[in-house]
C-alpha cells in the first residue's frame, strides 16, 4: 500500500515540474533569408573549440581552447557572400591533465617552443575567403589560418543549426552553426613528434552569434 508520505512527495514533484514544462521555448526556426543583415558577434557562453589528435595510434587525444572570439558578417539574401573572422588565444589551452601537482601540462603546451609557442605567437587567426552552399543547411567555408607565423588555407564543413529573429533570452537576432575540419599541422611547421602524435588534427566548433545594434551616425544624432 502506498504510504501517505509517498503520495505527498509525488504530488509535490508534479507541482514543481509543471511550471518548468510551461516555460519551454520554441526551437530556432527562422530561415536565414529572413534574418537581418549585419555583423553578428560570438556568444562566448554558447561556443566551443575542441581539437583531437592521434596519440600513438591508441586514442584521439582531446583538448580545447577557452578564450576566443569571432564575428560573422551575414548577407541573408546571398549567404555565400557572408564572411567570418576569428581569433584564438593560445594561452587558453585546456587539456584537463589529471596530475597538475606533478606537471603543468597546459603550460608546457602553451609556452614550449616546439609546441604552441605562445610567447612568440600570441594569437591564432582565421579569415574566411569563400563560402559554398552544399545543401539546404550545409556548406563549406574556406579561409586563411595564421598559426605559428604561417598562413595557409583550411576548409571547414559547416552546418546551419537554426536562427531566431528574436532570441527568447537576449531579445536580439541570433544564429547558430556547427563546423568540423581537419588540419595537417606540419603545413604550419608544427611537426613535433610526428607521426607518434598525429599530423592530422580534427577540429570541432560550435558557435552561436548575436546581432549587435548598429551605432548611430553623426548625421542621425545631429538630426535628433
Amino acid at each position: 500500500m502506498v504510504s501517505k508520505l509517498a503520495l505527498i512527495t509525488f504530488a509535490a514533484l508534479i507541482g514543481f515540474t509543471a511550471p518548468i514544462a510551461s516555460e519551454a521555448f520554441a526551437q530556432a526556426n527562422t530561415p536565414i533569408a529572413d534574418m537581418p543583415a549585419g555583423v553578428y558577434e560570438l556568444d562566448e557562453t554558447h561556443a566551443s573549440i575542441i581539437w583531437k589528435v592521434s596519440h600513438l595510434g591508441l586514442s584521439n587525444y582531446a583538448g580545447r581552447f577557452t578564450k576566443f572570439d569571432a564575428d560573422l558578417t551575414l548577407d541573408p539574401a546571398n549567404p555565400e557572400n557572408s564572411s567570418v573572422t576569428a581569433t584564438i588565444n593560445p594561452t587558453s589551452i585546456e587539456t584537463d591533465y589529471p596530475y597538475p601537482e606533478e606537471k603543468d601540462f597546459n603550460a608546457k603546451l602553451i609556452s614550449g617552443e616546439t609546441w604552441f609557442n605562445a610567447g612568440e605567437f600570441a594569437s591564432i587567426d582565421f579569415k574566411s575567403t569563400s563560402l559554398t552552399k552544399t545543401g539546404d543547411t550545409t556548406g563549406t567555408m574556406t579561409g586563411d589560418l595564421t598559426f605559428l607565423g604561417v598562413t595557409a588555407p583550411i576548409t571547414f564543413d559547416v552546418t546551419f543549426n537554426g536562427a531566431f529573429e528574436e532570441q527568447p533570452f537576449s531579445k536580439k537576432p541570433a544564429i547558430g552553426f556547427s563546423a568540423t575540419g581537419t588540419m595537417k599541422r606540419s603545413d604550419w611547421g608544427f611537426d613535433t613528434y610526428v607521426p607518434s602524435i598525429g599530423d592530422e588534427v580534427e577540429i570541432q566548433i560550435e558557435a552561436e552569434f548575436g546581432l549587435e545594434p548598429q551605432e548611430e551616425t553623426v548625421e542621425e544624432e545631429a538630426s535628433e
